[in-house]
Parts: structure tokens; C-alpha cells; sequence
């Protein structure tokens, strides 16, 4: 099944001439930029944004694999935290983040000759409510693994077959904006709280699924049923002096911090 996955995304990649591929850190992203590269060379650039909201090792990862693979990599601030409308964290947060994203990609690309701006989106991510793929729409951004019907486990199993070893078993992980419940302003130091929080729990219980969720009511980091059956009253302590607050447990719920009626 991923030969004739691959094979359909190398006849979407070849269509292209010339390709700027966002790339988060994650499974989805380094596939595609992976499988970009072996069939367009240095015809696919990839860009990697940097914000409060991307995980330092999401960062690493990409440059790494760059550095390793030789890509065309550039690393840039994409001025999300610039725009109040982000910042205000409405039900339509991840419209101005990626308006902020593919507008800056869009540029790029003009002045280096054109080329088509690409996402990782595959299509799972087209049965949940993601504003991100409205301003993908209106930067004329396309996305290969949708054209080539590939699903998410589809790209793990690419993964594998490109050579990107422990990519392929990468946990999925939105921004850790997605963390904050709505209509909660987002702030670095928010941010940075919750990258710890889910840091230290992961090194406690390595769990399969974390999200340190900062909600109105208090810090509630969500896990996957085993990790939580094991998380206990000594955890909660010692996240509670991270996060500086008391911090509870709840089994993980997708989007649970997403709050519609607000929009």
C-alpha cells in the first residue's frame, strides 16, 4: 500500500514546478518535505517557523534532518505573535496563524522564482474543523497528500519507506497554542508553562498522548488511559510548582481546549 501511496505523490510532486513546503516537525511535514526533495532536488525549499507556539525540539528535528539530508532549509519568524487576532485566541485562532504563515511563504516564493507553497495535510485532518485550511485556500496552498488520497497512517508508513527512522512513530502535535482554551489571550509565558508541564509528565510516565490544557478554571493535563491510571498525587505536585498553580488530570479528549460556542 505506501509503494503505490508514494507512487501517486511523486505523480502530484512532479507536476510542480518548484515547490516551498511548510515544514512544523512533524511526521506529516518532514514526509512530505522528504518526499518533495528525492523527486524535485533543489526545486523544493522547505520553511520551518519559529514562534512561543513551536516546541524547541520540533525545531532541532527539522534542522537536523536538513542538515542530514541536504534541504534547502529556511528558518524564519512568521509574525504571528505580531497580530492581535492571533493573540486575542478566538475560535478561529489557526486562520490568522497560517494567514500569517502562508502569506510570508507566498512572498518567498515570488522572489525566488515561483513555485507552488505546499502543507503537510492529509486526509484525516479534512474531517475536523480547521480554520488553517480556509487560509491555505485563499494563499493558493496545496496539499499533496490529500491530492494522492493519503491518509495519516498512510504517511507513517511513508515515513518508514523514505528513511526517517523514529519520525515515523512521532506522536501527533498541534502548536502548543492549541493548548490554551479559547478567549484566553495568548502569551509566551503561557506557552513556555505548558511545554514544561508536558515535558516533565512525558519523562514521568511517557505516555503516549499529553496536552497541558490552561483553562479558564485551572491547568488540567489530559493523557492517554494507561499513562493516567499511573499518574498520581506526587506528579500533580510537582507539576503544580512548574506550572505555579495546582495542576489536575483528565483522560485526553482531541480539541478539548477549542471552545465553539465563542466563535
Amino acid at each position: 500500500m505506501s509503494a503505490a501511496a508514494l507512487q501517486r505523490l511523486d505523480a502530484v510532486l512532479r507536476s510542480l514546478n518548484g515547490a516551498h513546503i511548510a515544514v512544523s516537525g512533524g511526521v506529516d511535514s518532514l514526509t512530505l518535505a522528504a518526499a518533495a526533495h528525492r523527486v524535485l532536488g533543489g526545486a523544493a525549499r522547505m520553511h520551518h517557523a519559529v514562534s512561543p507556539a513551536v516546541p524547541p525540539e520540533a525545531t532541532a528535528r527539522t534542522q537536523a534532518l536538513a542538515a542530514a539530508r541536504g534541504w534547502d532549509l529556511t528558518v524564519f519568524d512568521a509574525g504571528e505573535f505580531a497580530d492581535e487576532r492571533y493573540r486575542a485566541n478566538p475560535a478561529n485562532r489557526c486562520f490568522w496563524c497560517k494567514t500569517s504563515l502562508y502569506g510570508t511563504l507566498a512572498a518567498h516564493a515570488a522572489a525566488h522564482g515561483g513555485g507552488t507553497v505546499l502543507s503537510g495535510t492529509n486526509t484525516d485532518d479534512l474531517a475536523d474543523i480547521r480554520p488553517g485550511l480556509q487560509a491555505a485556500a485563499q494563499h493558493g496552498v496545496r496539499h499533496p497528500f490529500v491530492e494522492a488520497g493519503i491518509s495519516k497512517a498512510t504517511v507513517r508508513q511513508l515515513a518508514t519507506l523514505l528513511g526517517l527512522g523514529d519520525v515515523a512513530a512521532l506522536p501527533a502535535s498541534p502548536c502548543l497554542s492549541s493548548r490554551i482554551e479559547t478567549g484566553i489571550r495568548v502569551e509566551a509565558g503561557l506557552l513556555d508553562l505548558v511545554h514544561r508541564v508536558e515535558a516533565h509528565a512525558s519523562a514521568a510516565l511517557a505516555p503516549r498522548t499529553v496536552r497541558c490544557r490552561v483553562r479558564g478554571a485551572g491547568v488540567v493535563v489530559e493523557l492517554d488511559a494507561d499513562a493516567l491510571g499511573r499518574a498520581g498525587s506526587a506528579l500533580a505536585a510537582e507539576l503544580a510548582g512548574i506550572a505555579g498553580q495546582a495542576v489536575s488530570f483528565a483522560a485526553y479528549r482531541t480539541g478539548s481546549a477549542f471552545l465553539r460556542h465563542t466563535a
